[in-house]
């Protein structure tokens, strides 16, 4: 009798336990995500799109990008670079509707607009950091100059409205990295992505009505956070027709407070 048929079946076992050891260990091996901007894929019509990360990876940050998606609650964001002169008039049409929203500024937005910056505050809204100078944050990886970037702009905003910034953070550009994450979670922030928006920022190429319409009504999606630009015209112009035909459809607007106190689907 050969040895193989001899030692066959201690073989075999052995071989086994080794492949279910390997197993084990790659299937327990934390996830990680990867460095990059921030993206979605709309992969069932009318269903909410598959995010760069889940919401359960992000949780472990205290980031999100979605939220109870069996709801009717959605979420307005805005990014504020700069003024365009849009902001007025879309604070108008969110008093209107009731509907609370979050602005994320940058630095220079404080510095030169601090009256619109208190009356977001002032009407109940959440101006949110988007960091002093608008880097790419997943190219700083000391952590003091990572603070420094989002530590300026809460100095800024105390400074103007006499209250604590709310600690909510978005990347510019939804660029990240796990190490990002990871800091702007130690030093309280909330990060927020987002699950819809659409090109809404170049202000040579402003979209029409339509053809805003045509990616912000069929994509929308309980527990949606929205993603708009206020230096947009046509933002500004569409708002109002679109919260109503939101409201229409049955959702109602949330904060970002109610977002993350409650679990995301």
């Amino acid at each position: 009798m050969s040895i193989w048929k001899q030692y066959r079946h201690v073989i075999l076992c052995a071989a086994a336990v080794a492949v279910l050891a390997l197993l084990t260990v790659l299937t327990s091996r934390p996830q990680t995500l990867a460095t990059g901007a921030w993206g979605l894929s709309f992969q069932t019509k009318g269903a909410p799109p598959v995010g760069s990360a889940t919401s359960e990876k992000l949780a472990e940050y205290d980031a999100a990008y979605l939220g109870d998606t069996n709801g009717n609650t959605i979420y307005i964001t805005f990014d504020a670079g700069y003024e365009n002169g849009c902001t007025g008039q879309i604070l108008d049409v969110l008093r209107a509707h009731n509907a609370p929203a979050a602005f994320f500024v940058v630095g220079n937005y404080l510095d030169k607009n601090p009256e619109l910056v208190c009356r977001m505050a002032d009407e109940g809204h959440i101006v949110g950091n988007h960091t002093q100078h608008h880097y790419d944050m997943s190219k700083i990886a000391d952590e003091a100059a990572f603070r420094e970037e989002l530590d300026a702009v809460a100095s800024q905003f105390r400074e103007i409205t006499g209250r604590e910034m709310p600690k909510y953070y978005r990347p510019p550009q939804g660029v990240y990295s796990e190490e990002n994450l990871r800091m702007a979670q130690k030093l309280g922030y909330r990060t927020v992505f987002w699950s819809l928006a659409y090109v809404d920022w170049l202000q040579d190429k402003q979209p029409t009505a339509d053809e805003a319409f045509s990616k912000l009504i069929p994509r929308i999606h309980g527990g949606a956070v929205v993603l708009l630009h206020s230096t947009s015209t046509t933002n500004a112009a569409i708002l109002d027709s679109l919260l109503t035909r939101w409201e229409d459809m049955g959702y109602r607007f949330g904060s970002l407070d109610e977002l993350f106190s409650a679990s995301p689907d």
